[in-house]
């Protein structure tokens, strides 16, 4: 369990000294920030991983160490909309269209116990890229191929919406990669076609995906058209050539023609669909010249699209190396540890018919449920928000017809430390969150939403100095803050169902940096008032290739070819303290309160984050981390309570815990040291291997009588936890 033993330190305590900086604990009844239950609040979340990990991590010997962490509930994370593809999270099921192919929906009465469930590839998708996945799969835009071609999703029609077409535009955007001449292009149109739409360019240099508030689309001279028809159709836009790098085709009624899979089906005749996209000019004789690179992978012109249409077949099976986790291993496994689950719904990219399926298919089954979590970084997907606000509607309807009890609720952004912007509306409201909640409002839904999820992955994963450690306080209780600025009520729980220091792994997950990011991290979050937290990765995993041509990982772990645990990682020790020593683990309620200390840096930061809690069994338990990393400092504890004009102090035995550089230090690949021989010793050999800690823990624990008086010393880098009874 590398907890290492209790004993008397009392050279951890000094007597009072004029250099002591006091951290005072605001104890008054009526400024307590928050409440929580461990056992239904600090959790850990598990993503699609490879076969060979699911089959080596879901036993009882592998589950052990993990276990020994303390985390609690389990938020099952959905990975295969990042890939742009159907969910078939149960293998068993039914197809629309009975020869294999059409919308596919999940067997409700399936007596197999589903060991892995795999992602289906789409063959109408527009995306070349997206925030989720890098650069996996390609455009069916730009793929040179006219018998191809992107479709949008049939459920934001009117059919399914009740509005007309135009409440929901749908749109493709165009990148030239630099910016180039162009006056004319060419739609190489399939059914159901666009019969208005605009063709417009983007007026500003920074990219629009993400910087939607940079620039406007502004519509070519000749670029409105109404009342259009189909087939391959070369259009003027201009008069004159105009400079542009991006371009929009924005869509608004439909000709509401059937594609290529006919007519038996109503969801193949609604929407929108284009077989290949040209861009370019039209000389003095006519002739039309393409700037488009069309080719079937990530070489190809990139575009980007508001939907894509969840039609597939059975041969659009993905990759089967890497597999969602099956329901039943899932929750028969022990990973769960019997505690409620996170479970998701896939959405952005199936149908509202497949997520009342799955729903049903666990409540039959009878497996513990906390939330369910609708869709998967729809900003990443670059999701309009009335758009996703409509998908979650009818998924959410459609679920509570066969399981009203289930809370739901999303939309589990990717990890941004501001305000989600999306191109503004007609009023020129551009915050993608206030957006969402007005259109459940506007359509009387907003009691569907139970509660709200995002990511948290704060800081540029290749770039992170020690000094952004001072940073992530604020950072996670600013964005708290935003939601609630955009209108998700105050009552209503925040969920971060991922986290960690960055989206991508490197060397700095496994340094003490890493450790104490998660004490600040947790501490803030809680102090903020969170209702619940999912630290990513929980399972043991092999390394990847991280940043600045590092190896890393996300996790607590290194570990052997076979899943064996190797080396605990400064994330362990940092979970230990707080789910096992600044928390009482289990059911208890604890109540949590403000605490700030009085020295600060050069820059006006303060040096020691500290956190404190009144615990289920009698205890106060303060969480302290010390972000200075060079200089040890020394502090007394003051519990004030100014409303009733009083101060207290920890009296009798205190329990402390200690995780700093004395007790774990990592040592890069680049430094690896090798001493094979004597002579070796001598002579420093190096290694290209993949790093290693030393000393690698465990936590310090020690016991004092307090008084009044004590002053307790923290090390440079360090977190603590000192708990006792308050007088």
């Amino acid at each position: 369990m590398k907890l290492g033993p209790r004993f008397a330190l009392p050279f951890l305590f000094f007597a009072a000294s004029c250099s002591a900086q006091t951290i005072d604990v605001d104890i008054a009844p009526t400024h307590e920030t928050n409440r929580f239950i461990p056992n239904q609040t600090l959790g850990a979340g598990i993503d699609r991983i490879s076969v060979e990990a699911i089959d080596k991590d879901l036993v009882p010997a592998a589950l052990k160490p993990v276990f020994t962490a303390g985390w609690g509930p389990v938020t099952y994370r959905q990975n295969t909309e990042l890939f742009v593809q159907a969910w078939h999270w149960n293998p068993k099921g039914t197809w629309s269209d009975s020869s294999g192919k059409g919308y596919f929906t999940g067997s409700t009465d399936s007596t197999d116990n589903a060991r892995y469930s795999y992602g289906y590839d789409l063959p109408h998708r527009g995306v070349t890229r997206n925030d989720g996945t890098g650069n996996s799969g390609f455009s069916r835009l730009t793929d040179g191929d006219l018998n191809t071609y992107w479709k949008s999703n049939p459920y934001l029609t009117r059919r399914w919406t009740g509005e007309n077409d135009s409440a929901h535009p749908q749109w493709v955007v165009m990148d030239l990669a630099q910016i180039q001449p162009v006056d004319s292009i060419r739609i190489a149109w399939a059914d159901p076609f666009a019969t208005d739409f605009l063709v417009q360019y983007w007026t500003a240099v920074e990219e629009p995906m993400h910087n939607p508030a940079r620039g406007v689309w502004k519509t070519f001279p000749f670029g409105a058209f109404h009342e259009a028809k189909g087939g391959t159709r070369t259009l003027r836009l201009s008069s004159a050539p105009t400079s542009v790098r991006y371009l929009r085709i924005w869509m608004t009624a439909s000709s509401n023609t059937c594609d290529t899979h006919g007519s038996g089906d109503p969801r193949n005749c609604v929407g929108y669909a284009i077989r290949e996209l040209y861009l370019g000019t039209t000389g003095s004789d006519g002739s039309f010249h393409d700037i488009m690179r069309h080719t079937p992978d990530q070489e190809q012109a990139a575009t980007y699209c508001s939907s894509v249409d969840p039609w597939h077949e059975a041969s659009d099976l993905g990759s089967t190396k890497q597999a969602q986790l099956g329901f039943d291993l899932f929750f028969t496994s022990g990973v769960t540890q019997n505690l409620p689950a996170v479970i998701p719904v896939a959405m952005l990219y199936d149908t509202p018919e497949n997520a009342a399926a799955e729903m049903a298919y666990l409540k039959k089954r009878g497996y513990p449920i906390s939330y369910v979590e609708l869709g998967e970084e729809a900003d990443g997907q670059f999701t309009l928000p009335e758009d996703y606000a409509e998908l979650y509607i009818q998924a959410a309807r459609a679920i509570h017809r066969v399981y009203p009890s289930a809370k739901l609720g999303g939309p589990s952004f990717t990890g941004e430390n501001q305000d989600i912007e999306a191109w503004p509306d007609e009023n020129g409201k551009l915050s993608w969150t206030g957006r969402f909640l007005d259109y459940l409002k506007s359509h009387h839904a907003l009691n569907e939403l139970a509660f709200f999820s995002f990511e948290h992955y704060p800081y540029d994963p290749c770039r992170i100095p020690w000094s952004s450690l001072y940073d992530e306080p604020e950072l996670v209780s600013h964005i708290m803050q935003v939601w609630h600025d955009d209108g998700v009520p105050k009552d209503m729980p925040l969920l971060i169902t991922e986290s960690n220091l960055s989206s991508a792994a490197s060397e700095t997950d496994m340094d003490i940096f890493a450790g104490l990011w998660l004490a600040d991290y947790v501490g803030a979050f809680l102090n903020s008032g969170g209702k619940g937290l999912y630290y990513f990765h929980y399972l043991p995993l092999q390394m990847e290739h991280g940043c600045n041509d590092s190896p890393g990982t996300f996790g607590m772990f290194t570990i052997d070819k076979d899943y064996q645990v190797q080396q605990y990682l400064s994330q362990y020790f940092a979970s230990q303290l707080i789910n096992l020593e600044w928390i009482k683990p289990g059911n208890g309620e604890h109540r949590v309160f403000s605490a700030k200390g009085d020295l600060t840096d050069g820059a006006g930061r303060a040096l020691l984050t500290a956190y404190a809690l009144d615990r289920p069994d009698g205890e106060w338990s303060l969480l302290i981390v010390n972000r200075d990393q060079s200089t040890p400092h020394q502090f007394h504890i003051n519990f004030r309570d100014d409303v009733a004009h009083s101060v207290r102090s920890f009296t009798g035995q205190v329990a402390i815990s200690i995780f700093g550089q004395e007790q774990y230090k990592w040592h890069p690949a680049s430094t690896v040291f090798m001493a094979h021989s004597a002579q070796a010793a001598a002579q420093p050999v190096f290694s290209n291997t993949k790093g290693f800690a030393d000393p690698d823990g465990p936590a310090l624990h020690a016991t004092k009588d307090a008084t009044g008086e004590t002053t307790y010393d923290i090390p440079a880098a360090s977190i603590m936890v000192v708990r006792g009874k308050v007088r």
